[in-house]
């Protein structure tokens, strides 16, 4: 072959690689080279080097070829070093309005998260967040996120008397961490109206003090909803967007370039919609509307519910609950929990929401109306009224791709995989349970079996199906190198792998949350892997996903955050400097940095806005 045929051949290998970009004559804004590069893209798992032009990905290949096709006199060279690229990540389900309300408030969570490993260790938080934040006064209420009695050394829900000891004064609110049940002090029950007249309401529960109608301060479901709606301060605009600006920035710190509001109120609409006005987002968040409380407010008739994003938002659809939370026991079993909740029978299996009837006809009005549906379900019998409302809805109307999504599915069972699949719903899974829970789920929520199988990733890939996997912020931080690493290990917080059927390979793993989570969300021909023509929304990792030991991917950090081709979030390199390397607690000591961080932003700016 002569030198000239081989240089044509080589031009023809490069052009092909790039793609359809090899037309394209115009100078990239920027070239990303230098380290691995992840595409997600089955068809070209890999590349030397990315182009960027205008926001979008217009190359992707061999450096060279890259290089000759799109390099100009303005463009970046962008070097990884070393470090990975991966697409962005997107929120397969999360709560990003109340991310910012955990970031202003008392952490109570436990470890690794927090310090909160019994009830006097809750009441000492609170106490040392009062002290520190006394405009809390100004708000009429003291308030913590995140305690979880599954990890106290108690053994119990904190009580009316025991955030009595915090303060009788005033309010004292404390979120359990599934945001399923609340705790709460004798002046918040009384100023909810709450005693022992009270009844309970469909779907929730007032947990009672033993042989007594009095209630105990622990309030579920559907109960606590409606104490947080007469306990909460009302803030004004400005407040509340800068409580979304601080949950942005936690989310943009993990990676995060679509972020999700999967249960929004219609005031959580409302300040969406100005930040996006504002021009205050810097990534996309798609909001699932409260069914039933946004009924057919002419919002969902409007132009923000799209597919595609205005401002950085859109109302994808709308979000309904037919349980609650497994590690809380209220979530809806067909079987017992394998301990029945202190107060009740042995038979115990949690319960429903709402009538079989009153799901099926809320399951039909989404899909009549056309907005793509939510629906929260973790136990399996709230599984089987899913799945029933969806058969009865599709019989009723024109075929569609409508695509529902099945958000948590727990205790998925293998006869209701075959059922999700057919019906053409997507399953957003949550594999984080086996860190955070995994433990407390063998040993009291299901026992043994059960719990090895819960978000059962093995059986939909036994069966070729996508799924996404989240970390519902605010009931875990938005870490995606935990949701990738609860997912390939299921590793316990004792230490054992629970389900080692259900673990995947990392580039499954990653699929979950990048390519897969886009197509839950209608976005898949524009986000979710490194392919020509798609959004240049990206995230640089410390190491390769792929290639580390599958045990240390907790251990990764994200870098940097780009959105449409600019950096959105980028690690501080004077904490590079300062040399956290491998020391101990290093990790949570900046990661309790950042969370400070943005609770000054945030205070500073409610401070200085007055309640409108």
């Amino acid at each position: 072959m002569t030198i000239a045929r081989m240089s044509a051949r080589r031009a023809l290998l490069a052009a092909l690689a790039l793609g359809p970009a090899v037309a394209l004559a115009q100078p990239a804004d920027a070239i990303w080279f230098g380290g691995p590069i992840v595409t997600v893209n089955d068809t070209q798992p890999s590349a030397e080097a990315v182009a960027v032009r205008g926001g979008k990905i217009v190359g992707v290949g061999p450096r060279a070829g890259i290089e000759r096709r799109f390099r100009g006199p303005k463009t970046e060279h962008i070097d990884l070093k070393g470090r990975t690229l991966l697409p962005g990540f997107i929120d397969g389900h999360g709560h990003m309005s109340m991310v910012g309300l955990q970031a202003v408030t008392a952490n109570a969570l436990p470890p690794p998260d927090g310090r909160n490993d019994s009830i006097e260790a809750l009441q000492k938080t609170l106490r040392e967040w009062m002290a520190a934040n006394p405009w809390h006064r100004d708000y009429g209420m003291v308030m913590g996120f995140g305690y979880d009695d599954s990890q106290l050394k108690d053994g119990r829900h904190p009580t009316r008397d025991d955030l009595d000891a915090v303060s009788s004064e005033l309010p004292v609110i404390v979120v359990h961490q599934s945001s399923h049940l609340l705790a709460v002090n004798s002046a918040a029950l009384r100023k909810a109206g709450i005693g022992a007249d009270t009844p309970d309401p469909q779907g929730g529960v007032i947990q009672r003090r033993p042989g007594s109608r009095e209630p105990n301060g622990v309030l579920e479901e559907t109960a606590m909803v409606a104490a947080l709606l007469k306990l909460m301060p009302a803030l004004g605009e400005k407040q509340r967007i800068a409580l979304l600006e601080a949950g942005q920035q936690l989310y943009l710190r993990f990676g995060h370039t679509t972020a999700q509001d999967g249960r929004s109120t219609p005031v959580d609409l409302k300040t969406f919609a100005e930040a996006s006005r504002r021009g205050v987002l810097k990534l996309d968040l798609v909001s699932y509307a409260d069914a039933l409380m946004i009924g057919d407010d002419p919002v969902l008739r409007g132009p923000l519910h799209a597919r595609t994003y205005s401002g950085g938002f859109r109302i994808g659809g709308v979000k309904l609950n037919f349980d609650g939370s497994p590690q809380g026991k209220t979530a809806w079993l067909t079987q017992p929990y394998f301990k029945a909740p202190a107060g009740q029978a042995a038979g115990y299996a949690g319960y429903a929401t709402m009538k079989d009837d009153e799901a099926a006809a809320q399951v039909l009005k989404a899909f009549r109306s056309d907005r793509q549906l939510l629906v929260h379900t973790n136990g399996d019998a709230a599984i089987d009224q899913l799945l029933k409302a969806v058969e009865s809805a599709n019989a009723q109307l024109p075929k569609k791709d409508r695509r529902p999504v099945m958000i948590h599915g727990q205790t998925l069972r293998p006869d209701q995989v075959d059922r999700v699949k057919s019906l053409g719903i997507f399953p957003a899974l949550f594999p984080m349970h086996t860190y955070y829970w995994g433990d407390w789920h063998r040993d009291s929520v299901l026992g043994a079996e059960r719990a090895a199988n819960i978000s059962p990733t093995g059986w939909l890939g036994q069966r070729g199906m996508m799924f996404s996997t989240h970390h519902d912020a605010p009931v875990a931080l938005p870490d995606t190198m935990r949701v990738m690493s609860a997912t390939v290990n299921r590793t316990t917080r004792s230490g054992q792998v629970l389900g080692p059927e259900h673990r995947v390979e990392p580039i499954v793993a990653i699929k979950a949350m990048t390519l897969w989570a886009a197509y839950q969300h209608f976005e898949e021909k524009t986000k979710g892997s490194i392919e020509v023509g798609k959004l240049a929304d990206l995230v640089v990792l410390s190491d390769n996903p792929l290639t580390v030991p599958r045990e240390s991917i907790a251990d990764l950090k994200v870098m940097e955050t780009i959105k449409r081709g600019r950096t959105v979030w980028r690690q501080d390199p004077m904490r590079q400097a300062a040399g956290c390397g491998e020391t101990p607690g290093c990790g949570e000591a900046l990661a309790a940095l950042d969370r400070r961080l943005a609770l000054y932003a945030s205070l500073a700016a409610l401070r200085g806005a007055p309640t409108q």
